[in-house]
């Protein structure tokens, strides 16, 4: 693709009233489209909102619950953390991306009320919604346009959330430019813009939460960016396996090595780190509580402060080796608690 557009036209179809389980959205977004005179063209992006989606295929769910919806929406847990609203946990959703809690919110939800999970296969649902639109224009043929399914995700790194391509079908989701030249005849080795990522925060501008919008036409993308529909959808951007260099958080990396996996009970055993502030002898007694999971009894760990301030822990028993592996643990434990030297030492002490 890597062509330029010259300008992109964002606009916001209004009309669009509650959707409920079993509505046809071609249907509907031919509808709004015709009331606001707007006719489809060759090259057009249709950025519609998730949620709706999932209303019209009933995916909705009743349940006092949350935690253990977000875990059966997801594949493993990337982090989690004691908010003052109970846990939130960042995971790999079954719908494809890293996100917060699968997805999954109580928000724009209707009069039905409960909370909207989102499809487990979002290029198959972008793929039916195109075919949904071909059969309500049909007779008359639709110009080759394409379909992204939006939704809202924070960012690494960054405050703030913004759209997202969840799913997507014939759009060229990614223009990869390596092979190519910069503007001063530097190789591209890198760079692959996220073009159904960037059409979907775009669209955002118009539509969203707050104004009731869940759908946007954007016009006047460069040339190629809408495709064969056969094409691959969103779910190629998404970053699994060896590629994947951020499976776990920090803190839930060591957690693991050491043996608690994240949304486990012994990981609420041990004691889940806040997003609030919390004191050192928080963090150390949680260090403690993991050092000892799974170890033998008869380790013994005593605390003895010196008139600086720091702390040393002498790890001691009557056999060497599962001292020595309890001290051990016991420094890996603490670093992931930002407890290091010289604010806390841990020293082996002969049995």
């Amino acid at each position: 693709m890597s062509g330029r557009a010259g300008a992109v036209e964002l606009v916001p179809v209004t009309g669009i009233g509650e959707i409920r389980r079993g509505t046809d959205l071609g249907t509907v977004i031919r509808d709004a489209l015709r009331a606001l005179d707007l006719r489809l063209a060759d090259g057009d992006v249709l950025v519609v909102s998730s949620k709706i989606v999932s209303k019209a295929l009933g995916m909705r769910e009743s349940t006092d619950d949350k935690q253990a919806l977000v875990l059966r929406h997801s594949h493993r847990i990337v982090t989690e953390r004691e908010t003052p609203n109970g846990v939130t946990r960042v995971v790999h959703a079954k719908a494809g991306p890293v996100m917060v809690a699968a997805g999954i919110d109580a928000s724009n939800v209707g009069d039905e009320g409960g909370y909207l999970t989102l499809p487990h296969d979002p290029d198959l649902a972008a793929r039916s919604l195109y075919a949904e639109l071909l059969a309500a224009y049909a007779p008359s043929p639709v110009p080759m346009i394409g379909i992204v399914l939006s939704d809202t995700a924070g960012r690494p790194w960054r405050l703030g959330q913004t759209d997202f391509a969840l799913g997507s079908c014939g759009v060229a989701v990614l223009d990869d430019l390596r092979g190519g030249q910069d503007a001063d005849g530097r190789d591209l080795t890198v760079t692959s813009r996220a073009v159904a990522d960037e059409v979907a925060a775009a669209a955002d501008l118009v539509k969203g939460k707050v104004g009731g919008i869940p759908v946007a036409l954007v016009r006047g993308l460069p040339d190629g960016t809408v495709t064969d529909p056969g094409a691959p959808g969103a779910s190629y951007l998404v970053r699994t396996g060896p590629d994947d260099w951020f499976a776990h958080g920090v803190q839930e990396a060591v957690r693991a090595a050491l043996g608690v996996e994240p949304g486990t009970a012994a990981a609420a055993q041990i004691g889940l780190p806040s997003v609030l502030p919390e004191d050192a002898r928080t963090r150390l007694d949680r260090a403690v509580r993991l050092a000892r999971f799974g170890e033998p009894e008869g380790s013994t760990v005593e605390e003895s402060p010196d008139d600086t301030g720091h702390l040393t822990l002498r790890v001691s028993g009557p056999d060497p080796v599962p001292v020595g592996r309890l001290a051990a643990r016991l420094e890996v434990a603490l670093r992931a608690e930002r407890l290091a030297p010289p604010q806390v030492r841990v020293e082996v002490r002969g049995g």
